[in-house]
């Protein structure tokens, strides 16, 4: 660890708290339907696209409307994509003739992209052709963003409102988190990275010849053994920047070539890694002052910001600290050996990102549901590896993705006032709203479908043939991809420890449920707890209210984040992460 490492994440932080009021207070204006500058241009757009589809934006919806129309929309626009990927043979901009996707693969990447997930079974540049990157899983980046945030806004307004049955119209907050949040954003992020060398063309892939070219052998399944001179190497073009930039700023995290933003195409020099880690952020950190503004209380605000900062930088310590210290049993090697690690653990990582801002994005990218990485996370050592593992595993709400990372939270915030409620022995209050037993049910029944999904696929993965028989390591490692892979999964992050081959019958199949149970069956449960809130009658504060403004509250809320975590899945990290470290040290490596 070096002192200028620390300045990198000291300096990303400070950007973060900077840019989190002013983005907050432009999101508050949008969807509390005040004045923007971008009103003149958008305001015409927006009318005529209720216009053509029929929208009242003046009429609003109870929850269970808002949960169906937000399942419909999702739905449609999940088969729309499947079709898409089965048909990709038959439809333009497919230059190098890529196949139609199979059914299975199909399903999980539809699943995968309507919920905000991207995990990517698949190499891309392989797979996937211009027309299905851009009409399918770039317009899905930007639809799984906009409902994200539709849904937080929800949630807020729940809180915020008073004996009434409705908390806004999904397709007004839809088509106001579209227009007015994310397309004027990504193209101005577009054309940024563009600048800094982010392809962007639909041009055919160019074959270029090598400098060095490699003698291949390959042995067949009748025995013999083929022997080929390969001097040509095929090298992708495509639409990269335009979906660069939603798949970050979105927290979406499916990248355009398999490599993700390791790749010079994705993510060439210094400045866009840093930009990018900013664009993480920017919307998750910047809904906390939305929260506050909007419920009339900045302060409550501000102490959920603090929370997820101080999980953000517990994590980020942790994994900083391992990554730096390297791989023990690499110490007293030969320095004229090139297994040497100067300055730490650079197995997996780009020299050009160094361990500070490989370890940085690692953790940027778990915390907030986003899911692209720039080094390979099956390559850190294991307690830099567990780091992300953990940050999946406390829910996605360290800021978290895009609109769900706040709606998340605030399942813990009610946990954590009802458990301060019984210990002084009052009726919990949050805002001014009683917490009574069905908003307590319904936080926990969010909260346990989370490890009940990740920990019933797991355990069936690790014992039957159909999941081991995919596994690149075996050991305690090996359970770790596994367990990743669905706890990524359910997440709805994306991100994977690259060493599983996921394209099977079986993975795709349960990681595509998975990320439909963990979008889909946890969200309703909030949003039943929003139409719970709004129909209550507003409590002033006394004396025994617990207040949910102070350093207190924020601590409270940790540990409860923390403890759930903890007794839910310390047993399998036990058997996976923690139990390679103690191994690693004993000097076996798997």
């Amino acid at each position: 660890m070096t002192a200028n490492g620390w300045f990198q994440i000291l300096f990303f932080v400070l950007v973060i708290f900077a840019i989190t009021k002013p983005l907050g207070i432009f999101m508050t204006r949008v969807f509390a339907r005040e004045k923007t500058f971008l009103d003149p241009v958008l305001r015409p757009i927006e009318r005529l696209l209720y216009a053509i589809c029929g929208v009242d934006e003046k009429r609003e919806m109870p929850w269970t409307e808002y949960a169906v129309a937000m399942l419909l929309f999702s739905g449609v626009s999940m088969i729309l994509l499947y079709t898409i990927e089965r048909l990709q043979h038959a439809l333009p901009w497919n230059p190098q003739a890529l196949a139609n996707v199979g059914t299975d693969l199909a399903f999980n990447t539809a699943a995968s992209f309507t919920t905000n997930t991207n995990w990517q079974a698949y190499v891309p540049e392989v797979t996937m052709s211009y027309a299905t990157q851009m009409a399918g899983l770039a317009y899905h980046n930007f639809a799984s963003a906009a409902v994200g945030i539709a849904l937080a806004v929800a949630v807020i307004r729940g809180i915020t409102r008073r004996e009434t049955n409705s908390i806004g119209n999904f397709w007004v907050d839809l088509t106001r988190s579209f227009l007015w949040v994310l397309l004027p954003a990504c193209l101005v992020i577009a054309l940024f990275f563009v600048s800094q060398g982010v392809v962007q063309n639909l041009n055919p892939y160019t074959t270029a010849q090598v400098v060095d070219p490699q003698t291949v052998q390959t042995t067949g399944t009748d025995g013999k053994t083929t022997t080929q001179v390969v001097d040509q190497q095929v090298i992708p073009q495509g639409p990269i920047a335009s979906q660069e930039a939603i798949k970050i700023f979105g927290t979406n995290g499916g990248g355009f070539l398999n490599a993700n933003s390791a790749h010079p195409y994705e993510n060439p020099t210094p400045l866009t890694n840093f930009i990018q880690l900013v664009l993480i952020f920017a919307i998750p950190s910047a809904l906390t002052y939305t929260l506050g503004r909007m419920t009339g209380s900045q302060r409550h605000g501000w102490a959920v910001w603090g929370a997820m900062a101080v999980l953000f930088i517990v994590a980020v310590t942790a994994a900083y600290a391992a990554e730096a210290k390297g791989n023990p049993l690499l110490h007293g090697v030969d320095q004229t050996v090139s297994a040497t690690q100067p300055g730490g653990n650079m197995e997996g990582k780009e020299v050009r990102f160094g361990i500070t801002n490989s370890a940085l994005y690692a953790v940027v990218t778990t915390d907030a549901s986003c899911g692209a990485v720039n080094a390979m996370h099956d390559s850190f050592t294991p307690l830099g590896g567990m780091i992300p593992l953990i940050n999946i595993m406390l829910g996605e709400v360290v800021f978290g993705g895009v609109g769900s990372g706040l709606y998340g939270m605030i399942v813990f915030v009610i946990l954590s006032v009802f458990i301060a409620g019984l210990m002084v022995g009052r009726t919990p209050e949050y805002l001014g709203k009683k917490i009574e037993a069905y908003d307590v049910k319904m936080a926990m029944l969010s909260v346990l479908i989370f490890p009940l999904v990740i920990l019933v696929f797991t355990a069936i993965s690790v014992v039957a043939k159909f999941g081991i028989s995919s596994l690149s390591n075996p050991g305690p490692h090996g359970l770790s991809q596994i367990l990743y892979a669905y706890t990524s999964g359910t997440g709805n992050n994306g991100s994977a420890f690259a060493g599983l081959n996921a394209n099977t019958l079986w993975y795709n199949s349960t990681i595509g449920f998975a990320t439909l149970f963990g979008r889909f069956f946890a969200v309703i449960p909030i949003l039943a707890i929003a139409g719970s809130l709004a129909k209550k009658k507003f409590v002033p504060e006394s004396a025994g209210t617990f207040p949910v403004t102070t350093p207190l509250f924020s601590s409270l809320l940790v540990f409860v984040i923390l403890i759930v975590s903890a007794l839910t899945f310390f047993p399998a990290l036990s058997l996976g992460a923690i139990l390679e470290h103690l191994m690693m040290h004993a000097g076996k490596a798997f």
